[in-house]
């Protein structure tokens, strides 16, 4: 059973996202929580990296919206399948999320380009962080990694992707890629071939954590389709509500 050692809700500041607006998340620090238990907080618009839970809690605003993709029905669009295309000669491996000097140099090249091509804030993430954000132990805990076996000098890690596996779901987490391969879209082919993978596993859903229709990094969640959205922020004795979302928005 989930041992929770902390449990708050932080004072609104400014949102990461939309600019102008207030958020606030509520934050649960938590051990030994099984993946029948992640699987409730999933459906109920929960997120993990390490041992901390969080879902949004803002008053005066409800643009975060839990997005989750049914496995059965999921077909990509031109686009997707494009990216897929380009990304197929990558070897894929998963297994339990590990830091070492490969990924870290994979992540901060990436984030460096997110910080000129976005004007992001800079990120030293240092093995420490890395490993409590990103590999702390837990037994849904997944990594997605791909190789270009093909690379000059030999295989060579070309992105890696952070999730979740849960008995009924696979909830993608952090995705991060080399600059050097981005005309191959690998973020739109890693959410393929999550499904993929989910999939042959036999999961029902692929959780992408929250679409912001103003956001642009997050708007693209919605372009997988179809999907479900979560309504509201369902308490732990209520029953989530998620519906369909429709061919258009």
């Amino acid at each position: 059973m989930a041992k929770i050692h902390h449990h708050v809700t932080e004072p609104p500041g400014p949102c990461s996202y939309l600019p102008g607006q207030q958020s606030s998340l509520e934050h649960k620090v938590m051990t030994e929580v099984s993946p029948e238990e992640f699987e409730e907080l999933l459906s109920r618009g929960w997120r993990r990296f390490g041992p901390t839970y969080f879902r949004p809690a803002c008053q005066a605003c409800a643009e975060c919206v839990t997005l989750r993709i049914p496995t059965a029905t999921f077909r990509p669009n031109r686009s997707q399948r494009r990216a897929q295309a380009a990304c197929a000669r990558f070897r894929v491996e998963v297994g339990a999320p590990r830091v070492d000097r490969e990924r870290l140099e994979l992540y901060h090249a990436w984030h460096a380009w997110r910080e000129e091509a976005r004007e992001w804030e800079p990120s030293e993430l240092s093995p420490r962080e890395y490993f409590l954000q990103f590999a702390f132990p837990h037994p849904c805990a997944r990594e997605v990694a791909w190789y270009d076996d093909e690379a000059e000098g030999g295989p060579r890690l070309v992105a890696v992707g952070l999730c979740d596996e849960t008995p009924q779901s696979w909830s993608a987490a952090y995705f991060f890629f080399h600059p050097d391969y981005a005309d191959c879209s690998p973020g739109s082919a890693n959410v393929v071939k999550l499904v993929e993978l989910a999939r042959e596993r036999g999961r029902s859903w692929v959780y992408l954590g929250y679409r912001v229709q103003g956001c642009a990094s997050l708007r693209y969640k919605g372009t997988f389709r179809p999907h479900e959205l979560l309504e509201g922020r369902p308490a732990p004795d209520e029953a989530p509500r998620w519906k369909a979302a429709p061919e258009q928005e």
